[in-house]
């Protein structure tokens, strides 16, 4: 991982985090121990999911940078997929409080957003190879490269 890929992923888990040892305490005060559990394990889910999508939407842009774009999209709706299927699956659960579940989830996942977002504005992330643009310019006009 390099440094700016494990910047990025620093800069979207503490936020996130923090929001939910917040929805924690809340949801612990609200709804009781149930909805403490309740709203930490969706605060895990949600980092879960939102952390190995950055991990693939890192590992596509390393390894096949014309997908980038595409990947970006497919892997948002897969995101939301995968917190749709969990919410649906633990629609009926005794074991914790799904009402906390879901709003910790929903708001682990804006966080995690906003965070990535202010992220990938404040990189200084080169658009530019410049090794290529040096290659490119000492070639001999006419050149087959």
């Amino acid at each position: 991982m390099q440094s700016n890929d494990a910047r990025t992923l620093l800069q979207c888990a503490v936020p996130t985090a923090a929001a939910g040892v917040v929805a924690v305490a809340v949801s612990g005060v609200l709804a009781g121990g149930h909805g403490a559990i309740g709203a930490a394990v969706g605060t895990l889910v949600a980092g879960g999911v939102m952390g190995m999508g950055l991990y693939v939407l890192q590992r596509t842009a390393k390894s096949f940078p014309h997908l980038f774009q595409a990947m970006g999209l497919v892997l948002y709706v897969t995101q939301f997929l995968i917190a749709a299927v969990v919410l649906a699956v633990f629609r009926d659960t005794t074991l914790f409080n799904t009402r906390a579940f879901a709003f910790a989830l929903l708001g682990a996942v804006l966080v995690w957003t906003a965070a990535q977002t202010r992220a990938y504005l404040k990189a200084k992330i080169l658009y530019v190879d410049p090794e290529s643009v040096e290659a490119k310019k000492s070639a001999p006009a006419g050149s087959p490269t």
